[in-house]
């Protein structure tokens, strides 16, 4: 029988306490094997906000996973130069592994968005999507989509970035070893 993994991708620009919960639900209610963690490079459907590298993406991810056994990053995105496009990734990686069957966890405010994501009727037949609710966002679709029902924590990268901005608090945002490597390294400070 094939391992399972699921796929979170995003920027990560840092990694909260939402994304760990989603990804938490996921393992749990599909009855996967593991979660990899996929930062991406420059998604297609985001304006470029994010004012750290890669590397400290990449440390702040994995610093938030490190603890759970079953959580996994992939940096395979950051290797790449311009835009990251799932279908590219995803081929690489079913070539790469094809002992493994992925599955690519979505917001439900991307579900909205998949008929203008690149090749996703190739893309639909690589992997298993699931989407996971989002507060005012509907799951509504004519593709084959799983759907988690997630605790509504309304928490986003951005609302993180806002308050270190502003000399607001972030604890309980974020993991504690996260936390610190951010004031460790004058992160999002700008």
């Amino acid at each position: 029988m094939k391992k399972k993994i699921g796929i979170l991708g995003g920027t990560f620009d840092p990694p909260h306490i939402g994304h760990l919960i989603i990804a938490n639900e996921v393992l749990h209610h599909e009855k996967l094997d593991e979660i990899w963690f996929m930062p991406n490079q420059e998604p297609p459907h985001k304006i470029k906000t994010g004012t750290v590298s890669n590397e400290n993406r990449l440390q702040m991810l994995q610093l938030a996973v490190q603890d759970h056994k079953q959580f996994h990053v992939q940096p395979i995105e950051l290797s790449r130069k311009g835009k990251s496009y799932t279908y590219e990734t995803m081929k690489i990686l079913s070539e790469s592994y094809p002992d493994l069957l992925f599955h690519f966890i979505i917001g439900a405010d991307m579900v909205e968005y998949l008929p203008k994501w690149y090749k996703i009727e190739e893309l639909i037949k690589m992997v298993q999507f699931i989407s996971v609710n989002r507060p005012t966002y509907k799951n509504d679709t004519e593709y084959p989509i799983r759907y988690v029902e997630v605790p509504a924590i309304n928490i986003s990268s951005n609302l993180i970035r806002s308050r270190l901005k502003k000399g607001e608090s972030i604890q309980y945002l974020v993991k504690d070893e996260v936390k610190s490597y951010i004031e460790e390294n004058g992160l999002y400070e700008t």
